[in-house]
């Protein structure tokens, strides 16, 4: 678990450094999802993730979580997670 932390903190890293471009991150994103589909992650695990996600920052962030960071959080966990579905199950079906 210490290294899947890791990992996910650093996927956060990039993905917080890259909002202002986000084609700079969509390789990197489309190569983790189609990673995940070897581990066996399918779309609809893709919302329960987020919310965790979401749910984390809250308690982490405390007061310094706003309606603003809540509502930034979200749009950018919603982009990349569609776009992120759309690159790992695109391809599994066209591979068939």
């Amino acid at each position: 678990m210490a290294e899947q932390r890791r990992k996910l903190i650093a996927m956060l890293a990039v993905v917080v450094r890259g909002l202002s471009d986000l084609p700079s991150i969509l390789p990197a994103a489309s190569a983790l999802a189609k990673r995940h589909v070897d581990y066996g992650a399918r779309p609809e695990h893709y919302p329960v993730v987020g919310a965790a996600l979401l749910w984390t920052l809250e308690r982490g962030l405390g007061p310094q979580w706003t309606s603003e960071a809540a509502s930034a959080w979200t749009a950018a966990y919603s982009t990349l997670s569609s776009f992120m579905i759309a690159e790992a199950y695109g391809s599994v079906q066209a591979a068939e």
